[in-house]
């Protein structure tokens, strides 16, 4: 991609079902929907291809890593509509058996995997008859991941990490972070929007967040509320709940205002 003053992005939200089938059906559609409109990056949320029944569901799709009808999918979909494709999440095979990494794969417009972030933070709950443990099925990455879009820096997160402002100041500077998420309803309801702003603001970039949103086949309802916020915090898009796209432009001279005016990125000592 060569350089630019903008960048078109689109973020797809779902509502994934139990099954592989059904998810890679609606992702192709809002992936074709979102290069439709022009989008250069589109970006899947967490356990876009599968949100089970049980925990162990996606211990059992896991993939090896550079291989699998996931990855394929996700590889054909950047080529066939020339976009650079921000996977979601994967769950790739580990050391252990009984756990996946939660893998977010980001492929380039020629199909060609481009970058791997596995998921470092494992979300934790026990509030309200609501109990998760990622970390009975998840085994946690280590390693803060930027991918380079032409010469637009790019962080990569997923879900739970948004809750650790340090990650974030790993990967800075950046023009834009992407949080693929699930969040719950509760915490959604309680969390979402203050968290994915303040990262925005403090980091001085574009953060686009492509959710889960709606109730599942399983029981679950996640929040939703897919949102691309800019670098002074402001929301520019968002969608509530069910299945579509949010798309957007980043806007250099945004950032260099932003930044200009306000130096916090230059202000740092620690």
């Amino acid at each position: 991609m060569s350089t630019s003053p903008t960048l078109k992005v689109a973020a797809a939200q779902m509502v994934s079902a139990p099954e592989t089938a059904p998810n890679l059906a609606a992702a192709a559609r809002l992936i074709g929907e979102a290069a439709a409109g022009g989008a250069q990056v589109v970006v899947l949320p967490e356990y876009f291809c599968l949100l089970g029944r049980r925990d162990t569901d996606k211990v059992d799709v896991r993939e090896p890593d550079g291989d699998g009808p996931l990855q394929a999918f996700l590889a054909e979909q950047a080529a066939a509509h020339r976009v650079w494709l921000v996977g979601g999440t994967v769950p790739l095979a580990c050391a252990r058996p009984t756990r996946v990494r939660n893998a977010c794969l980001v492929y380039g417009p020629d199909g060609a995997r481009r970058a791997r972030y596995d998921k470092i933070h494992l979300f934790g709950l026990d509030k309200g008859g609501e109990k998760f443990d990622e970390g009975a099925t998840i085994e946690a990455g280590r390693t803060p991941v930027v991918v380079d879009v032409g010469d637009w820096r790019i962080g990569l997160s997923v879900c739970y990490d948004l809750r650790f402002p340090e990650l974030y100041r790993a990967l800075a500077p950046v023009d834009l972070i992407v949080v693929p998420s699930a969040f719950t309803y509760t915490t959604g309801a309680a969390h979402w929007e203050i968290l994915l702003r303040a990262r925005a603001i403090e980091n001085q970039c574009y953060v686009l967040a492509p959710a889960q949103g709606g109730r599942h086949e399983n029981g679950r309802r996640t929040w939703g509320h897919t949102m691309l916020i800019d670098p002074w915090g402001d929301v520019l898009a968002v969608r509530d709940e069910g299945e579509g796209v949010v798309a957007g432009t980043l806007e250099r001279a945004r950032l260099a205002d932003v930044r200009r005016s306000l130096p916090a990125l230059k202000h740092r000592v620690m």
